[in-house]
């Protein structure tokens, strides 16, 4: 004998919201990545007991963050990489979503990882990037490393290292970089590369 329907209704949204969120296969997961089928569920394991869910929002992604870079503050850093993960802009990040990216940033092709780092400093998705975007991305690095990593840092540091890498990337001066001037940049300037990888250090 059914039970009323409104306690049925209320016992179903309550179902619909503890559903976990379960991977695609992974044999679609590890034709689509770098890793192997054990090595993705060694990282399943390690997601789903961060995320029981089986999804992360942005406040746990912060919160993990913070965990990892305690005298200095991830959040707005934090937000960006969120933003870069959750490519569908869903709201939330999915297991797939994690390991794709991170597929990308430990062994993808040199190509591929600029290509994912210039989908974060792109943080408008405009297609390119300006000034301002750079300048975002790098201030918050630097307020995540904290002042222990960089006792020397003046204020105006970021800025520099912002001016200096724009003027080397924006190769026709119109006050954009577009997706070939990056690639182009990058793979020129040995400098622009090393600090590009002191990013991928923060993963």
């Amino acid at each position: 004998m059914p039970s009323p329907l409104v306690p049925d209704k209320i016992e179903d949204e309550l179902e619909m919201t503890m559903v976990c969120h379960r991977p695609e296969g992974l044999e679609q997961l590890e034709a689509q990545t770098n890793f192997t089928k054990r090595e993705l569920q060694v990282l399943y394991r390690g997601f789903k007991n961060e995320c029981p869910s089986g999804v992360v929002n942005e406040e746990t992604f912060k919160q993990i963050y913070a965990q990892f870079f305690p005298h200095g503050d991830a959040s707005t850093y934090a937000h960006y990489l969120f933003n870069a993960f959750d490519t569908t802009q869903a709201g939330s990040v999915k297991f797939e979503d994690f390991v794709t990216a991170l597929s990308i940033l430990l062994r993808g092709t040199v190509h591929e990882k600029l290509r994912w780092t210039f989908n974060l400093y792109d943080i408008n998705k405009d297609g390119y990037i300006n000034k301002e975007e750079m300048m975002d991305i790098v201030k918050a690095i630097y307020d995540m490393m904290g002042k222990y990593t960089y006792p020397v840092l003046k204020e105006d540091t970021p800025r520099q290292h912002v001016d200096v890498f724009f003027q080397k990337m924006d190769k026709n001066k119109d006050g954009i970089v577009t997706l070939d001037e990056f690639l182009e940049s990058c793979q020129e300037d040995d400098n622009i590369m090393r600090s590009l990888q002191l990013f991928q250090n923060v993963m």
